[in-house]
């Protein structure tokens, strides 16, 4: 019986071929892009779209700040950014350097798409963000509420 599986096919004319280095060339410029646009807003002086977490319960989320800590850092004011949202502006070194990795991996000799984190990377980040927001929104930790 003849194999009734249609034959690969090549790309349509027009569409380029997946490149392992495209990911985070895009992840690099829409950072480099939106940092530049908070360097000229200024999130604490004009209107913010407010978190939808903190609009519905006036509580903050992992993430509550982080546009204002980008600012100030842009201004080198780390200290300001760490009053904003100290996790974020803690991880900013440890996010450079992976997006590092992964640039350098994408575009190696041995080329390869995707950061390899091991496994349990997405549980911890998870667990780390959540006790974040909840210490954060607690009165004994109330310096690390976003200081709006």
């Amino acid at each position: 019986m003849p194999d009734l599986a249609p034959p690969p096919t090549a790309a349509p004319p027009g569409f380029a071929v997946s490149r392992p280095w495209t990911a985070p060339v895009t992840v690099g410029a829409l950072a480099v892009v939106g940092t530049a646009g908070l360097a000229v807003v200024d999130p604490t002086s004009t209107h913010v779209p407010l978190c939808p977490l903190r609009a519905l319960t006036g509580l903050d989320c992992p993430l509550c700040g982080s546009l204002r800590a980008v600012h100030s850092l842009t201004r080198a004011d780390v200290v300001q950014a760490l009053d904003h949202n100290l996790l974020f502006t803690a991880s900013v070194p440890l996010l450079t350097l992976l997006w590092v990795w992964w640039l350098v991996r994408a575009t190696g000799p041995d080329a390869r798409p995707g950061l390899p984190l091991p496994p349990r990377a997405g549980p911890a980040v998870l667990a780390i963000g959540l006790a974040f927001a909840v210490a954060r929104n607690l009165p004994a930790f109330g310096w690390l509420a976003s200081g709006a």
